[in-house]
């Protein structure tokens, strides 16, 4: 029964905001996942690394948390691009879903997103 409940959790997952290129493999095409806050996420699926860019938010004061797809917190090292995009090493995780946690109490931006790791 418990096999049953997460193969639903995992076929919910995959209609989310995946970009996908030819043949399943990651896109480099930055893809928009939250365009009213102006939140972009790619690439997705990643090996490397996950860049997140903000149109109207600085990053400088973003909390940032990452989370695997159970919910146990992972120790993460945001890079800094510029004022607007962070970039995290992603390399030695294993593969699956993460979610990314972010939080700016300045511009009182919530969000979580969720990526694919191969």
């Amino acid at each position: 029964m418990k096999t049953l409940y997460v193969l639903i959790f995992l076929f919910s997952l995959a209609g989310s905001a995946i970009a996908q290129g030819p043949m399943g493999f990651e896109s480099e095409q930055p893809e928009r996942i939250d365009g009213k806050r102006g939140v972009t996420l790619f690439p997705n699926p990643t090996t490397d690394f996950i860049t997140i860019r903000f149109e109207h938010i600085n990053v400088r004061q973003m909390t940032v948390s990452m989370h695997n797809i159970i919910g146990n917190e992972i120790s993460i090292s945001p890079e800094q691009i510029d004022d607007h995009e962070l970039k995290i090493r992603v390399k030695d995780f294993d593969a699956g879903y993460y979610l990314l946690a972010l939080k700016d109490e300045h511009s009182k931006f919530r969000g979580t997103y969720k990526f694919l790791k191969l």
